[in-house]
């Protein structure tokens, strides 16, 4: 009969650990949604401004994109990891000199754009820089990381060719070279840089040559 008592109440305290854990797995589940669906609401309203930015300031919607390094065809350089490779989120322009022979060079803007962000992240991003730009109706977010000075403010117009930045070398983590990426989604978070999954994100090169002046 004790043995009875005890199987029962194993029972009984299995089931309920069961039903906690589908409440537990409920609950986080739901607020991952909330978490999307505010994100996304937070991605529309900022869409929404920046559309309006750019009614207001006509002078700053972009007619064509260029190269942010060796204007405007990247002459001097050349594309050491691109877009997808090894899960590569964006692609990275190293001086054809090797090493840190790039070091200090110049990034420009590639196409006329608006500011939205200029902050050290530290850690393997460095100074990172990102512009919002308008181009045939559509907006885009560009992004430049590993900057070794940065030349601009953020929320500020920029145009097409103007130096934003330096390449960096995030204090010798890497051999100094320019990271970039074009996403078709503003407003995204830093990113994790290599990932399988690409949505939001733009072959840069591909971007660039398609939209070019």
């Amino acid at each position: 009969m004790k043995f009875f008592f005890i199987y029962n109440f194993l029972l009984i305290a299995l089931f309920s650990c069961k039903q906690k854990g589908k409440v537990v797995n409920e609950d986080s589940n739901l607020y991952e949604e909330k978490r999307e669906l505010v994100e996304a609401v937070k991605i529309s309203e900022e869409k929404t401004d920046y559309i309006k930015l750019f009614n207001d300031h006509p002078g700053f919607v972009s007619n064509g994109f260029d190269f942010p390094v060796g204007k405007p065809n990247a002459r001097g350089y050349y594309n050491a990891q691109k877009f997808k490779e090894n899960n590569h989120l964006g692609d990275d322009w190293n001086g054809v000199g090797g090493g840190n022979s790039d070091l200090g060079d110049p990034i420009y803007a590639p196409a006329n754009g608006y500011i939205s962000e200029v902050k050290d992240y530290g850690g393997g991003w460095g100074n990172v820089i990102k512009i919002v730009h308008l181009h045939d109706d559509k907006l885009y977010e560009s992004l430049y990381a590993h900057c070794d000075t940065t030349l601009v403010t953020q929320n500020k117009f920029i145009k097409e060719g103007e130096q934003i930045a330096t390449i960096g070398n995030c204090n010798g983590l890497y051999f100094a070279h320019l990271h970039i990426e074009i996403r078709d989604t503003v407003g995204l978070g830093i990113g994790p840089g290599y990932s399988r999954d690409t949505t939001g994100y733009l072959n840069p090169t591909d971007f660039i040559n398609k939209n070019r002046n």
